[in-house]
């Protein structure tokens, strides 16, 4: 299979080698349910201080549970509710330090206390979001939501 020594530099060069990673995975193969498998499973491993990484795909008018890594989640969300209902909504990236204090959260694990969701597009159209959650507040910044678009814009490129 493949070998991928993420590096234990900067935050810049873990996701630079998480994005090679996610290529290298990801280059043959055209099905987006597979990618995204592999695509949590990869930042699942690599990523520290997350209690949830996966993806709602865009199915008709509300975002459907996706591959994933972590506890049971919420398998419907309408656009418009919660982080990632937002973030579909919006096709706007959320990075939320305090997710109590975001209206309408859905709690689908109390334990999560931040979260970053990215919106995935592909020729204007949304494919889905990929979202994650820590259990610690203000877990995520600017060079995590940089990092993650990098990532959601390559899957972005490689879906049907």
């Amino acid at each position: 299979m493949y070998q991928f020594d993420i590096s234990a530099g900067s935050k810049a060069d873990l996701y630079h080698d998480l994005l090679s990673a996610l290529d290298a995975l990801t280059a043959d193969e055209p099905d987006a349910i597979a990618n995204m498998a592999n695509a949590s499973a990869l930042i699942w491993q690599y990523l520290p201080d997350l209690n949830w990484a996966g993806f709602y795909r865009l199915v008709g008018d509300e975002l459907v549970l996706g591959p994933f890594q972590g506890k049971a989640a919420c398998i419907r969300i309408a656009l418009g509710k919660g982080v990632c209902g937002t973030a579909a909504a919006t096709r706007t990236t959320q990075l939320v330090e305090d997710v109590h204090a975001f209206p309408g959260h859905i709690a689908c694990d109390a334990a999560s206390r931040s979260e970053l969701v990215v919106p995935i597009v592909r020729d204007g159209m949304l494919v889905g979001v990929l979202d994650l959650d820590s259990p610690e507040a203000a877990r995520f910044d600017a060079e995590d939501a940089a990092g993650c678009e990098a990532l959601a814009a390559l899957l972005a490129s490689r879906t049907l």
